[in-house]
């Protein structure tokens, strides 16, 4: 989601705002299990069942983060990204389309409705090939057949040695670990001050205003 919106690349993290549910799950699972013969009965947990950040950037951009391992749902990363003229969810993959200003991705000759998705499964995923990026193209199939994570271990590996062999500044750098590394003890600290913002400290010195987005890789 920060290379999302280009964090570190123009945008950066300003505050955080978290929140905690209480926790009830893991202490239900040990007193009903007593996982390794009873070795953690005087444990406390202090992480809440499901706690929700919001992270907002210099830009006024807004991110949220959930953190949820123990409530029953079926498996979702939550991945959305929401702007003016379209929302897109993975996990499953779907793409809503503002239908009103006749995005240019619209077929005119099919009617659309901005409170349906717009490409979806088999639909979707036809538009995805039509449009895939140029380093899928590449190495996409070779990764499904030796990487793991249906291919994307690879092609992330791929793209990070072919950085250094190239000499140019990885995708990712230390400041971006820095950054999305520093959202854990920063919500937690948030959580502990009564949900309060706490400010992200910038590691870039202001780096960020000037160094240019990735743009699409290849």
């Amino acid at each position: 989601m920060a290379q999302y919106l280009n964090i570190g690349r123009g945008d950066a993290f300003k505050f955080v705002v978290s929140v905690s549910s209480p926790e009830f799950n893991l202490t239900q699972f040990r007193d009903k299990h007593q996982p390794n013969k009873g070795k953690h009965k005087d444990e406390k947990f202090v992480c809440g069942d499901m706690n929700t950040s919001i992270i907002k950037t210099q830009l006024g951009r807004t991110i949220m983060i959930q953190h949820d391992v123990v409530s029953p749902r079926p498996y979702s990363r939550i991945n959305a990204l929401c702007g003016t003229q379209a929302t897109f969810f993975g996990y499953p993959a779907r793409l809503a389309v503002d239908a009103d200003n006749k995005h240019p991705i619209l077929d005119p000759k099919v009617k659309h409705s901005s409170h349906e998705w717009t490409y979806e499964k088999e639909k979707l995923t036809k538009f995805m090939k039509e449009n895939q990026h140029p380093l899928i193209k590449k190495i996409g199939e070779l990764g499904k057949k030796v990487g793991g994570h249906g291919g994307m271990d690879f092609v992330m590996n791929y793209r990070m040695l072919d950085c250094l062999r190239q000499g140019i500044t990885p995708d990712m750098t230390v400041y971006d670990a820095a950054d999305w590394s520093a959202i854990l003890e920063i919500s937690a600290k948030s959580v502990k001050d009564g949900s309060m913002p706490i400010q992200c400290p910038d590691f870039t010195r202001g780096g960020w205003k000037a160094i240019k987005p990735l743009g699409i890789v290849s």
